[in-house]
């Protein structure tokens, strides 16, 4: 009998893993995080417990008739107002008793992770989070991107849904409409009056 299927989403505090949570939890057939507010904190998750202790994983109880499930957790994750580094080792090896494991590591672009990060918390964790994802590249993890959602959406998900076997809610055109339409980088995007390059890429329009 085939095991049931667990994505777990990581990455860098502010990378998108809400926002990832939410789109994986959108099919139906997925077990998820269905936040009830716009924004939850990651002591609600699912899996929370057991990203505490991985060792309770053997206790864990596969609903009936459940295949797909999807946990997150942040790089690092606030416990009592303290930065918390998950136990990926430890959880990973645990869960692959249970499930057939995907990893997926979530990329945003640096500058705004730093903005965001210390907006939030008042420190820069990606330093923090790098280190220990060095931990996840050994099980060849699946690249996920805030970015590459805004821009392709629906076809982005589909891709994702080929790429894991893993359903994606790739058709529903509000959901993903209304998760994309909040775009959290606009706020820290300033227009650009001008730039060294311009003149040349002037010269090569004209040029060509």
């Amino acid at each position: 009998m085939d095991k049931p299927k667990l994505v777990i989403l990581t990455g860098p505090q502010g990378a998108g893993n809400h926002m990832w949570s939410k789109i994986f939890a959108m099919h139906p057939v997925v077990q998820g995080w269905v936040m009830q507010d716009y924004w939850e904190g990651h002591h609600k998750e699912p899996f929370a417990e057991y990203w505490e202790d991985p060792d309770k994983l053997k206790d864990f109880q596969i609903p009936e008739n459940k295949k797909y499930f999807v946990t997150s957790i942040s790089c690092p994750y606030f416990k009592d107002k303290k930065p918390q580094t998950p136990k990926y080792n430890r959880f990973i090896s645990q869960a692959e008793k249970i499930f057939d494991v995907k990893i997926c590591v979530i990329g945003r672009d640096p500058n705004i992770l730093q903005l965001q990060q210390e907006r939030v918390r008042e420190q820069h964790t990606t330093g923090q989070a790098l280190e220990a994802l060095e931990k996840v590249w050994k099980y060849k993890p699946y690249m996920l991107s805030m970015e590459n959602f805004y821009l392709y959406r629906g076809k982005y998900l589909k891709r994702i849904e080929e790429d894991l076997d893993f359903p994606m809610a790739h058709n529903h055109k509000v959901r993903i409409d209304d998760i994309a339409d909040k775009s959290s980088n606009k706020k820290y995007i300033n227009k650009v009056k001008e730039h060294a390059l311009d003149k040349m890429v002037h010269q090569a329009q004209e040029e060509s």
